[in-house]
């Protein structure tokens, strides 16, 4: 196994929860020093390639993949872009976890999708619709999140309690679809905007 490639592999996969230390080691069964040389290695790769536009960050002892800094307002010019105007149904999807199960960590998404959901967090970070609200207290304190008074006003609710009932929803057939963000629609937002199946929305509700 190339050592290398399965930590980039890994560091993907995490998104902006990261990789402890320890974690790395566990995964890649080696020692501390061979996983600081191929973090080393790995910054180095990407800082000096200029065909890349990734670099690798430590942040609170957490190692993660990032974008580089000359590509900030690129990307920022692109969250709000006519191209990313329309939320994917996989964002919408998790959307609506977050909306209903909040605050819950990237981890508690994927469990929820079954698919990690890194890319989707971070680009509805990037619309405004979720921010990160905190840290857990669990191992590596992953971060929190939680919806924002931009999704409050896009999807024209007063309260989060205004969402769909959740009870409701999962009285439907297990074969049938429902529109799960059925708001009137303001300039610029769609009145239809997910049809997801009952069984891959949300975990019973708490």
């Amino acid at each position: 196994m190339n050592k290398k490639g399965a930590l980039e592999s890994l560091l993907f996969v995490a998104g902006d929860d990261g990789l402890s230390m320890d974690e790395i080691t566990s995964l890649l069964e080696t020692t501390p020093l061979e996983a600081q040389n191929l973090l080393t290695e790995m910054r180095a790769s990407h800082n000096d390639n200029i065909h890349s536009g990734l670099t690798l960050i430590e942040t609170r002892k957490r190692y993660q993949l990032a974008t580089k800094r000359e590509y900030a307002e690129l990307i920022k010019m692109y969250a709000v872009s006519p191209f990313a105007t329309h939320l994917s149904q996989a964002a919408l999807e998790t959307l609506a976890i977050i909306a209903y199960k909040q605050p819950l960590t990237r981890m508690e998404i994927d469990q929820i999708r079954g698919v990690q959901s890194a890319g989707l967090v971070q680009r509805l970070l990037l619309r405004g619709l979720i921010k990160e609200i905190g840290r857990s207290e669990t191992p590596g304190r992953p971060i929190i999140y939680g919806t924002t008074d931009y999704f409050m006003n896009y999807f024209g609710l007063t309260t989060i309690d205004d969402l769909p009932n959740v009870d409701e929803l999962f009285q439907m057939q297990d074969n049938e679809s429902f529109d799960l963000f059925d708001f009137p629609a303001d300039e610029g937002t769609d009145s239809q905007l997910a049809f997801f199946k009952k069984d891959s929305i949300i975990a019973e509700q708490e």
